[in-house]
């Protein structure tokens, strides 16, 4: 006959080996989302969603962001300043609020590819067994960042020393970055939203490295997209006369590659980066009279067209440009006609408070220094500070005032965003997470009064 005792010595038997199967099983949950598969399974997810201009599909990488965040239990919200265009926002609350947040920006949608020119079709996130090489549209541009952010999030949380941030830590995967961000990151800086987020500094994408020194980005160059118009009396193709708009446009076409070619010498000879030098490139030509077999060839046309994409870093005089473009490029007296209206897209170069675009990359910037310091505790190698030779969504906030840090941990990589076989080693993306996770953990703990009171007492 079984005594009460011993029943209840039996059920807590039970109880104990119930709790302690849970335990472990959760145990081993832990272990493998935290294991490498793991991690490279959640970045080919990602990537495997098709999220290309011109018609990405952004409610599955929403939804795809919002199961991240979910488990890793990250507050979330999603925005819609343009219908049908969602930005995903994510937060880690701090222990201060007070004190001004930190961002981690990265966009959603990635360029076009031809896929018969790809190895491997572009949104397979082909994983190579031999190299590890991961074959995606976005591997470098830029999904491997915003996964990155969030496995050194998970990391962090799974840490027995860092539970909690003291600044709170944003995470925003915006749209239409590669169309120019203008519904996306652009509409969020200028929000209500971003203004309650009282975000104190941003991070954002860089470039990948041939070697194995990290770039970083402390500016970028601004777009100026223009189209120069020649005119000029029509023709017969067998006539010689002066003026025509063809003529004109060619002489201005010559005037801009002298000058292309002066400002790629400096590049070439190592006294100026890329980033440094103001770019002009051919985007389209466009002249001649239609016809059903192409163009009538007897006939010269009576108008002309360039299109340019010009480049201009914060350093440099883009009003001399500007007079440039006036005087030289497409001058009254050859019958060009320009102005500053035809631009199809000019950035400024200024925040609103009139003073260039560039974040301090000197001691008068703590968030540079902590981010040097903590990159190489992640035994990376960080190079000389560099301008972004293109655009990104930095630029808006920026604009704000804010100081904004472009960087992509891809040492020893190609740059291939994109190119063809755009692609990302696995062993540089899980480097990639340590160096976020270094660098997240040192800019979330940065309290600024401590470092004020360190100074002093240096003093």
């Amino acid at each position: 006959m079984i005594t009460l005792a011993r029943l209840f010595l039996l059920f807590l038997v039970l109880f104990l080996s119930s709790s302690a199967s849970k335990a472990a099983s959760a145990v081993s949950q832990d272990e493998d989302s935290s294991s490498a598969s793991s991690i490279i399974s959640r970045f080919r997810q990602y990537l495997q969603i098709n999220t290309a201009q011109p018609k990405p599909n952004y409610h599955e990488a929403a939804d795809f962001l919002i199961s991240q965040a979910n488990s890793l239990s990250l507050e979330s919200q999603v925005l819609e300043f343009v219908q049908g265009k969602p930005l995903v926002l994510l937060k880690w609350p701090g222990k201060n609020p007070a004190l001004p947040s930190i961002l981690l920006n990265s966009h959603t949608d990635v360029v076009p590819s031809e896929h018969h020119k790809w190895a491997h079709p572009p949104f397979d996130a082909h994983l190579d067994s031999a190299t590890g090489n991961i074959y995606a549209r976005g591997s470098q541009d830029m999904k491997c960042v915003g996964m990155q952010y969030l496995e050194a999030i998970r990391k962090l949380k799974a840490s027995p020393s860092f539970r909690q941030p003291l600044r709170t830590v944003y995470l925003s995967f915006v749209p239409d970055e590669e169309i120019g961000g203008h519904h996306g990151a652009e509409m969020l800086a200028h929000s209500e939203v971003f203004q309650k987020m009282n975000v104190g500094v941003v991070l954002d994408e860089g470039l990948a490295s041939p070697d194995d020194f990290y770039r970083v980005f402390y500016a970028e160059r601004s777009p100026m997209w223009l189209v120069i118009k020649a005119t000029g009396p029509p023709g017969h193709g067998a006539k010689l006369y002066d003026n025509s708009a063809m003529e004109n446009l060619l002489k201005s076409i010559e005037s801009i590659r002298r000058f292309r070619a002066a400002q790629f010498d400096l590049v070439k000879s190592g006294s100026r980066a890329e980033g440094e030098v103001i770019s002009v490139n051919m985007a389209f030509l466009k002249a001649g009279t239609p016809s059903p077999t192409g163009f009538v060839m007897n006939l010269q046309p009576s108008e002309a067209q360039a299109g340019l994409d010009i480049r201009v870093p914060p350093t440099a005089d883009h009003l001399s440009l500007e007079r440039r473009i006036a005087e030289e490029w497409a001058p009254s007296s050859r019958n060009m006609t320009f102005e500053l209206g035809q631009f199809k897209q000019k950035a400024s170069v200024y925040d609103k408070f009139g003073k260039p675009m560039l974040t301090a990359h000197d001691g008068s910037n703590p968030w540079w220094g902590l981010l040097e310091e903590a990159i190489k505790n992640a035994n990376g190698k960080v190079g000389k500070p560099e301008i972004f030779p293109a655009s990104t969504d930095a630029r808006y906030f920026r604009e704000q005032g804010l100081p904004a840090i472009g960087f992509s941990p891809m040492a020893n990589t190609p740059i291939l965003l994109h190119d063809h076989n755009e692609f990302l080693n696995k062993d540089e993306y899980l480097k990639g997470i340590d160096a976020y996770e270094s660098i997240i953990k040192a800019f979330a703990s940065f309290d600024e009064r401590t470092s004020d009171d360190e100074s002093k007492a240096e003093l």
